[in-house]
């Protein structure tokens, strides 16, 4: 008979701590965290060849709206977080209102992108111009589409939330989804200052 959980090892909703979703997940994740980091490898290896061409590019960035997507970004994963410790304690429709806030945030990322992309495509930078333009419009563009599936995904949570069931029965779809969006969150902390601050 396995040990009784220990106090500490407890959530609020008085369930055992366990690590979120299931292998599986993870190595969906680290899957994807594998091919960025392979993007990262190849856009140091390329700057290292041409800093002042690398340097130039960084410099034509909108670093402000940069700054403000990392913002929004970061704070969708805190509504995340809090969407999940309220589903864990039972309170499904406060944890599903959390996890809008969460999309409210990706709209605003999106718009946020859509505005940047259309300035620099307006001053004739495309991917093909250069290879930091390459880079910028690939890494930005593949994070982008990962963050619109993540959003499908916390459109589900969302309404899994809302269902009159208790909260394990959705635990794996949850737990599963919102790590999805850390990654994707993360993702964009890393790409940051790799685009934006390459010139330094």
């Amino acid at each position: 008979m396995p040990p009784a959980p220990r106090e500490a090892d407890l959530d609020a909703g008085g369930t055992a701590e366990q690590v979120p979703g299931e292998p599986g997940l993870w190595l969906l994740l680290l899957g994807d965290m594998t091919v960025f980091a392979a993007l990262f490898g190849a856009f140091l290896v390329e700057r290292r060849g041409d800093p002042a061409l690398f340097a130039t590019g960084a410099d034509d960035l909108h670093a402000v709206i940069g700054l403000a997507a990392t913002m929004v970004l970061l704070t969708s994963s805190l509504a995340v977080a809090v969407a999940v410790r309220l589903h864990r304690s039972g309170s499904g429709e406060a944890g599903a209102r959390a996890v809008g806030w969460a999309l409210w945030c990706a709209a605003g990322f999106v718009v946020l992108k859509a505005v940047e992309w259309q300035a620099h495509l307006s001053l004739g930078h495309s991917p093909g111009e250069n290879p930091f333009w390459t880079f910028y419009f690939a890494i930005t563009g593949l994070h982008l589409v990962h963050l619109v599936i993540g959003s499908v995904l916390l459109l589900g949570v969302r309404s899994a939330m809302r269902r009159p069931a208790p909260p394990q029965d959705r635990r794996l779809l949850v737990e599963s989804c919102t790590s999805y969006w850390h990654m994707v969150d993360l993702l964009w902390v890393l790409i940051f200052p790799l685009l934006y601050v390459t010139g330094t």
